[in-house]
């Protein structure tokens, strides 16, 4: 099969012929028809992944046909359309028996912790337990889309920051986890709040639910901003990006016993940001992280794409083929593309 790979990070990434993956009892074999491009993958490649072991084939937002099965697999069968968490649960362990696959003692990951969905075919592990079944609604594109970026917005802002129709939400950062949090809190009936320093980004997150834009680079303090803007600050505020400067903004902009959410990944220099704990305190704020969605969480969210309350589609801004995501992998971090990007393989 055709796969993309690299054997060094920060080094050439090349379309290479591998044997296709084998089945193992717990696992199946997926088809892949089409797989989002993340910028967790770019990670990878950059080597901020401690369970990437070299070579390596990335990705993890995938949609496709499963074509075979192991021997313990029983809730799916050849044939059957399905996607998957980017974070697989084992389905024994204290998280799991909690239902907290999302931050499983023994997680899979597909495109870090084994090899990923940028090739032909892929084998997902846990499968019974992981696996989600697609609407007919659904395509794969639209699939794939959901990757990470959705799942993990719906979670961080229905699960984790319990959003409530009238609320003030601010996002910040509009790539594909901030546009996906930003339609979710506008269906869910809050003010959106975006912020970004493009203003072609901001005016996607306009079309799609926020009520208020601010762009980083045109105001003195993105925080002082909101709170002028809102009044008392926002309930709920989500940093998209990963950056010292957007945790802060975002922790900085909540009114009283708000909520800071953590969905953007903090690497390199960024991993242990300033945080203003003197607000934390005297404003009784919370601080949370969000790491992707439990399978069986799928359900509602695939009811409000079915009845036209999310239209995860319209975040597609780009389909690629396989060889063009050898230089849009690398070349991730210059934050180019509007939207979502998904391979159709």
């Amino acid at each position: 099969m055709k796969v993309v790979y690299y054997e060094k990070f920060q080094g050439p990434v090349v379309i290479k012929e591998v044997p296709n993956p084998t089945v193992s009892s717990d696992s199946v074999i997926i088809k892949v028809e089409a797989t989002g491009l993340c910028r967790s993958d770019w990670h990878g490649w950059m080597g901020y992944d401690s369970d990437i072991v070299l070579p390596h084939v990335p990705g993890h937002e995938l949609a496709g046909i499963i074509v075979e099965t192991g021997s313990e697999i029983r809730n799916f069968k050849v044939g059957d359309r399905v996607t998957v968490p980017f974070v697989g649960g084992c389905g024994r362990c204290p998280e799991c028996v909690s239902g907290n696959h999302q931050v499983c003692d023994h997680q899979f990951q597909p495109g870090f912790t084994a090899w990923g969905s940028f090739a032909e075919f892929v084998e997902i592990k846990y499968a019974d337990i992981n696996l989600v079944k697609l609407p007919d609604e659904i395509d794969f594109i639209t699939a794939a889309s959901l990757g990470c970026r959705f799942i993990t917005s719906f979670r961080a802002v229905v699960d984790q920051g319990k959003v409530a129709a009238g609320q003030f939400v601010a996002v910040h950062g509009c790539g594909g986890v901030g546009l996906s949090a930003i339609m979710i809190a506008a269906a869910a009936g809050a003010n959106v709040i975006a912020v970004d320093i493009d203003d072609e980004k901001l005016g996607l997150a306009r079309k799609i639910g926020a009520t208020i834009l601010v762009n980083a680079k045109k105001v003195e303090s993105v925080s002082t901003e909101i709170l002028k803007l809102t009044g008392r600050g926002a309930n709920l505020s989500i940093d998209a990006l990963g950056s010292q400067e957007t945790c802060f903004n975002s922790i900085s902009c909540l009114r009283k016993r708000g909520k800071h959410i953590q969905v953007g990944l903090m690497t390199g220099d960024h991993k242990h940001p300033k945080i203003p704990m003197d607000k934390v305190v005297a404003h009784e704020l919370e601080i949370l992280g969000s790491h992707g969605m439990q399978a069986f969480r799928y359900t509602e969210m695939f009811e409000m794409i079915k009845n036209g309350k999310l239209k995860p589609g319209l975040l597609v801004g780009k389909i690629i083929s396989l060889n063009d995501a050898l230089d849009a992998l690398m070349n991730m971090d210059k934050f180019e593309n509007v939207g979502v990007t998904v391979i159709k393989i």
